[in-house]
This record gives structure tokens, sequence and C-alpha cells, in this order.
């Protein structure tokens, strides 16, 4: 089925993953995951975006955002997108494609699909074989909301926030819910929804979406299978 225009509103999180040309890498190296993660801080506050959780892959990233406004995501990925683009030309002497096209995103509910996202994100290095446990990956949000490194980029969602009292509680919280793994059901609707750019949550949500910020979303029909992404 066609893909759905990209939609972002003001205060509702977004599911965004950008690939790699033909699945090709887009990191080779922690320097440039450094570099990427600079220019990502620098550009999120510039037009007012929170970013909750993330992962760099070696060939695709994964953001979860809340803009403060609906052209705010759209406009840090453009100067995100451009910036790293000629980093990574200038250091390895290339030209071409680095991205394959435009990003894919998808609004994503609250409660409990929020840190259910937030999980699945932290969690792409152990379905792709790089690590037994989120934990030893470097390059993921996993490393401040479960443990607290800092990470001047994140913003902590407020549903996080009210995971504990303190800091300490927050994250012994959220690592118990690495105990259980995310929703088989919500798994393929995480997948589904960045297919498709549809949003994920609850028939409220997508009801309120269609009714009060007059998104058309109409059916989402499975359709022949996808191929299986991380």
């Amino acid at each position: 089925m066609p893909r759905r225009k990209r939609c972002y509103l003001a205060g509702v999180p977004s599911h965004v993953v950008q690939r790699g040309n033909n699945r090709q890498p887009c990191f080779f190296c922690d320097e440039d995951r450094g570099f990427y993660i600079k220019v990502l801080g620098e550009v999120l506050e510039r037009f007012e975006v929170a970013l909750h959780a993330y992962v760099l892959m070696t060939n695709h990233v994964h953001l979860l955002m809340t803009p403060a406004s609906e052209q705010g995501i759209s406009r840090v990925m453009q100067c995100l997108g451009r910036s790293y683009v000629g980093y990574v030309n200038q250091r390895y002497r290339r030209t071409g494609t680095l991205w394959e096209g435009r990003h894919k995103a998808s609004l994503i509910d609250t409660e409990p699909y929020l840190l259910n996202c937030q999980r699945y994100i932290e969690l792409n290095p152990v379905r792709a074989g790089m690590a037994e446990q989120p934990g030893q990956y470097h390059w993921s949000s996993y490393q401040a909301n479960a443990r607290g490194k800092p990470v001047a980029c994140l913003t902590p969602h407020e549903v996080y926030l009210r995971l504990g009292n303190t800091p300490a509680a927050r994250q012994q919280a959220y690592r118990s819910l690495f105990e259980q793994p995310v929703p088989e059901e919500q798994l393929a609707d995480f997948r589904m929804g960045l297919n498709h750019n549809y949003p994920v949550g609850s028939p409220q949500f997508r009801q309120d979406l269609q009714e009060n910020a007059h998104l058309p979303l109409g059916h989402l029909h499975q359709g022949r299978p996808a191929k299986p992404k991380k």
C-alpha cells in the first residue's frame, strides 16, 4: 500500500528511523558516531525538539523525539543529515548518497507505548546480535535511561520521569522493564508504523488524531508482509 505522508504534531512523540543507502554503513567508527551525536544535540536545541531515546547502529539510526512545533523534527533531520553527510564525504573522500531516501516516522502514543518504544529502540543491538544485553552497547540511550550516564542531548519524557521520585529509583524501575520482552503485537505495530508512516497507539489515540488534528488515517491493512528490519 502507498506510504502515508509523514505528519508531526507539537507535543506528540515521533519514532524516526533513517537508514544508510542500500543498507550500507553510515557510521564507520566511534568518532563518526560522536560527531553525529554532537550535531544532533545542537540542532535539537536550535529547533526545540526533545530527544528521549536513540540508538546508532552501523547502517541506521532510531530516534524518539517530541517537537515543540510541527516543523521541528523535519528541520532537525534536514540539518543533521546535511551536516553529517558533509562530514562523512570530507573525512572519507567520498561522494554520492549516504542515506536511503527520506527518513521514516511514526507518531507514538504515550502509555504504554512510549516506554515500549524506548525499549524497542534500545534493544536494537540485542536483536541484531551485536550485544547480549542492551547495556553492553555504548551508542544508545540505555546508558542514560537505565544507568544514569550523562548524555547532554537527552530529555527524559514525562512518562519516564513518573517511574520514580529520584534518578536512581527511575533508573532501577526502567531496568526492571527489560526483564520482560516488548509485546510481540507492539513490535509489529512499531515496524508497521515506520513502514507506512502510521501512528502507533490506542484506538482512542488514532481517533483523536483524526478528529482533533484532522489527520486522514483511514485503515491500515497488512497487505504483503514486509521484510523484517531491526
